[in-house]
């Protein structure tokens, strides 16, 4: 025999041995057959490799797969098991960045995952655990050290609209004047001018948010009259620029303030059970909103966010329980009647029930006939309509949300998503989230999109700077390793792409 006849005879006597579960005897076999192959089969001797680390990979020998399977990827770098399989190790091994980041090799799952043309789930499914995890320690670090960054005051007045009973949002009264208005006046008060708290609160009319925290930090440290509500001010801007461990000391103080408005306690009670169902913390959340309603049983928005919060649970029956309440006692509430036909609609879509979709859909109708200027019932109704396929009136609701809220972004970016969906017109999508992002530099959720779109055209480099700009806009940590996800993945087809001459498929 040749040496290659003798090398492969080794392999297959090996290949026994691993089918009855010897897989000591099988990696010695495997060995002689690469020790007896000419150097110049590479294909032979990498497939000798592979073997010898499946067989390593059955007795958890995870450094040793690692090292086998580069050397079968040396050899062939195009041998999608020794890929897959040295990824796995490197998993196992705990070498996140390893696993996607290699001498030879960068992101083998990802170089997997395009070789299979994304046809097999199991790399995928592999692939977006790494990415995940890479995320998420990325995002721990990135979002610690992050600047603190405003979002726009269409963000920010769409998150005060969402409360009716919270007593920082309401406008100034009478007896509440500025300053410069008090001493024109002749009516300057001692109170009026040490008070942080009235000062911010009359930025906030002027959208002057920048000045806010600073301001309500004076009423605090002067401990003056309006501390609770400076307290509760400072931490729920705190939240809108993406700082919940500054937020949390301020809302925990204003929550055991037993003697302070049971409206302010019950809005710090709303505020950080949603911030900890943005960190993923279901149970806390679920105990801030039931206290807030045994303490404010008479709040509305208790009700109204709690009912949000039940839908992110997929608790649908007791979402729609909580937007009945909230109706119940602020009946002119458009918000909660919209929200509550969302929830009823979801209940009825994953139900598979016809007639109950279908009367969904006529609640929709009857809400945008009662409150026709509320905006978030025609893009609730529009999402509900794309996803039974009626595309051309979804386009008009959400024409009527722009006419509504000409500023708000989030609208043309769903707009622009929908003429992908439904004419597969990526000019005109494209067109609309651009407008989004003019109209709105720090919205996010256009950048993700645009990022996304520009993956699936194959304009990776494109796609990695829109997803970098979401990132830095980030309100969340979970939100930001997301993204980041998101950009490793596009990052990781890039390289594999250069190495291999491949393309990802596109749309």
């Amino acid at each position: 025999q040749s040496p290659l006849g003798r090398a492969q005879a080794a392999k297959n006597k090996g290949n026994k041995y691993f089918k009855a579960g010897k897989y000591e005897l099988a990696i010695q076999c495997y060995t002689e057959a690469i020790s007896l192959c000419p150097p110049e089969k590479n294909l032979d001797l990498s497939t000798f490799y592979q073997n010898r680390a499946a067989a390593y990979e059955q007795l958890q020998k995870w450094t040793e797969v690692a090292q086998d399977c580069t050397k079968a990827v040396e050899l062939n770098p195009k041998y999608v098991k020794a890929l897959f399989r040295r990824a796995k190790a490197h998993e196992k091994l705990d070498n996140k960045k390893e696993c996607l980041e290699g001498e030879w090799l960068m992101l083998y799952v990802t170089a997997v995952c395009i070789l299979e043309a994304f046809q097999n789930q199991q790399s995928m499914l592999l692939a977006d655990k790494v990415l995940k995890l890479l995320g998420k320690e990325k995002a721990k670090e990135k979002y610690k050290n992050r600047e603190p960054l405003m979002p726009s005051p269409q963000f920010i007045k769409s998150y005060f609209s969402s409360f009716t009973d919270d007593i920082i949002s309401q406008p100034l009264l009478k007896g509440e004047k500025s300053d410069e208005d008090k001493d024109k006046e002749g009516e300057a008060s001692e109170v009026k001018e040490n008070s942080g708290y009235l000062r911010a609160k009359q930025y906030m009319e002027e959208e002057n948010y920048d000045k806010i925290i600073s301001e309500s930090t004076k009423e605090i440290e002067a401990k003056g009259k309006y501390m609770a509500e400076a307290l509760l001010l400072r931490a729920t801007f705190y939240l809108l620029i993406g700082n919940a461990s500054a937020a949390k000391p301020d809302l925990d103080q204003v929550i055991s303030m037993e003697d302070a408005n049971v409206k302010l306690r019950a809005n710090a009670l709303i505020k950080r059970g949603s911030m900890y169902m943005q960190q993923q913390q279901p149970v806390l959340s679920t105990q801030d909103f039931n206290m807030a309603a045994d303490i404010d049983p008479q709040n509305a928005d208790v009700y109204h966010h709690r009912g949000q919060l039940k839908i992110l649970l997929d608790q649908i029956e007791e979402a729609v329980e909580d937007f009945e309440e909230c109706i119940r006692l602020r009946p002119n509430s458009a918000l909660a009647q919209a929200q509550k036909c969302f929830a009823l609609y979801r209940q009825a879509y994953t139900g598979s029930n016809a007639l109950t979709v279908q009367a969904a859909m006529k609640g929709f109708e009857d809400v945008i006939k009662k409150f026709p200027k509320c905006a978030e019932g025609y893009a609730l109704y529009a999402q509900a309509l794309t996803d039974q396929q009626q595309f051309g009136k979804a386009d008009e609701m959400y024409d009527k949300c722009i006419d509504l809220e000409p500023d708000n972004a989030t609208t043309y970016v769903h707009k622009g998503l929908l003429q992908l969906q439904w004419k597969q017109d990526l000019d005109k999508g494209l067109e609309l989230i651009s407008k989004a992002i003019e109209i709105d530099n720090k919205c996010d959720f256009a950048y993700e999109t645009m990022g996304t779109i520009e993956v699936q055209r194959g304009n990776l480099d494109k796609a990695i700077e829109m997803f970098n700009k979401a990132i830095n806009l980030a309100k969340s940590e979970m939100e930001m390793a997301h993204l980041y996800s998101l950009c490793d993945a596009a990052y990781a087809q890039t390289e594999v792409a250069k190495k291999y001459g491949l393309k990802p498929p596109t749309l």
